[in-house]
C-alpha cells in the first residue's frame, strides 16, 4: 500500500513538473531604446537596454525634434518569434489617459518602433508630462502574455500645442429624438390658369375645322361611316373626349395615380376603336370614294 501510494505520488509531482516545464511566456531580449535629435549624428542621443524583468528608473526626454526609437526581439520562451500583438502603450500616470502603437515585427520576432511629438495625442504635448511606456506581447495558444512597464519617457511641451483645440469627444447613446418633416404634397395649378388655357385650346377648335373644310374634308360621308361602323366611329370619339376629359380631371383635382388607371383604360379603347375606324375608312377610300 505505501508502494502504490509512493508511486501515485511521484506520478503527479512528474505531471506538474511537466506542465510547469511546457508552460512559457511572451518575453523580449536585445532590447535597446534611443532617443535621438533631428539632424544629430549616429551615435548620439540617449540610449539605454531593456531587461524584461525590471524597468529603466531614469526617464528619458523627447523633445518637439527628437524621435524615441525602440528595437526589440520577442520570444515565446525561448524561441523567437512574432506575437499576434506587439504594442507599445504610452501612459500619463496623472490623467489616466493612453495611447497605444503597434510595433513592426518580422516573422523572426525582430521589431521597431519610431515616435516623435507628431505621433502623439495634443492632450500629452500641452505640458511637460512622464509618461510610462509599457510593452504588450501576446497571442493565442497557451503562452501567458507580457504586459509590463519598460521605462518612462519625459515629453516637452510644444508651444504650438497649447492653443490648439480639441474636438469634443463622440460618445454613443441616446440622441436627440428626430423629428422628420416631410415635403407637403404636390398642388394642381390654380383653377383660373387651367380653366384659361383649357378656353383658348378649346377656341382653336373652329379654326381647326374650317382648315379641314378648306383643305378638302367631307361631311357627306358621315353618314356611310355611321353606318357601316358604328360602334367604332362612336368609342373612337368617345374615347378621345375623354383622355381630354381626364387629363382636365388631372390638373384639377386628380393625382398621378388616380389618372394613370383611367388613362390606360380609355387608351386601350381608344387604340381598338381607333383601328376598327380606319379600316372603315380605307375600304371607302379603296372604293373610290373621297
Amino acid at each position: 500500500m505505501r508502494i502504490s501510494n509512493a508511486l501515485v505520488h511521484a506520478v503527479s509531482l512528474l505531471g506538474v513538473s511537466q506542465a510547469v516545464l511546457g508552460a512559457s511566456s511572451w518575453t523580449f531580449s536585445d532590447a535597446t531604446v534611443s532617443v535621438q535629435g533631428k539632424g544629430s549624428g549616429v551615435g548620439s542621443g540617449s540610449k539605454e537596454n531593456l531587461s524584461p524583468k525590471s524597468p529603466l528608473t531614469k526617464p528619458f526626454v523627447l523633445g518637439a525634434s527628437d524621435t524615441l526609437k525602440v528595437v526589440l526581439t520577442t520570444k515565446e520562451g525561448k524561441t523567437s518569434k512574432r506575437p499576434q500583438q506587439a504594442s507599445l502603450l504610452l501612459r500619463d500616470p496623472a490623467t489616466d489617459l493612453d495611447v497605444t502603437y503597434p510595433l513592426s515585427t518580422k516573422e523572426s520576432g525582430k521589431g521597431k518602433i519610431d515616435l516623435s511629438h507628431r505621433d502623439l495625442p495634443l492632450q500629452f504635448l500641452r505640458k511637460d508630462t512622464v509618461l510610462s511606456a509599457y510593452l504588450i506581447l501576446a497571442s493565442t495558444g497557451d503562452a501567458d502574455g507580457y504586459y509590463e512597464r519598460a521605462f518612462s519617457v519625459g515629453v516637452k511641451a510644444d508651444p504650438t500645442a497649447t492653443t490648439g483645440s480639441t474636438e469634443k469627444p463622440l460618445r454613443y447613446g441616446k440622441l436627440p429624438e428626430i423629428h422628420h418633416i416631410f415635403r407637403s404634397d404636390p398642388k394642381s395649378p390654380n383653377f383660373v390658369i387651367v380653366a384659361f388655357f383649357t378656353v383658348a385650346a378649346a377656341a382653336t377648335l373652329p379654326v381647326l375645322l374650317g382648315l379641314w373644310l378648306q383643305v378638302g374634308g367631307n361631311l357627306n360621308h358621315l353618314s356611310k361611316a355611321l353606318s357601316d361602323a358604328p360602334v367604332s366611329h362612336a368609342l373612337f370619339f368617345g374615347s378621345i373626349v375623354g383622355i381630354e376629359g381626364i387629363f382636365f380631371l388631372y390638373y384639377t383635382v386628380w393625382n398621378l395615380f388616380q389618372t394613370l388607371p383611367a388613362l390606360a383604360a380609355v387608351g386601350i379603347v381608344a387604340y381598338i376603336s381607333g383601328s376598327r375606324a380606319l379600316t372603315e375608312v380605307q375600304d371607302r377610300r379603296l372604293a373610290g370614294l373621297r
